[in-house]
């Protein structure tokens, strides 16, 4: 049976990554917040939509009670 297993670090780490060797090599002279927004972004979003989905959810629960 093959495993199919994605393990890598993929798109994000390997951003991570560059921008980390970038910021330590004084190639680049960002803000570390910006160095490891690969690593952030992504998790802000998936939370950005959740609450999104459960306001939306929240509000369409009220109107059912109401009415």
């Amino acid at each position: 049976m093959a495993d199919n297993a994605n393990n890598g670090i993929g798109f994000c780490g390997m951003l991570f990554i560059v921008f980390l060797v970038l910021k330590l090599t004084k190639f680049i002279a960002w803000s570390w917040w910006w160095v490891s927004a690969p690593l952030w972004i992504p998790v802000a979003l998936v939370l950005a939509i959740l609450a999104i989905i459960l306001v939306v959810w929240l509000i369409i629960a009220l109107f059912q009670a109401i009415f």
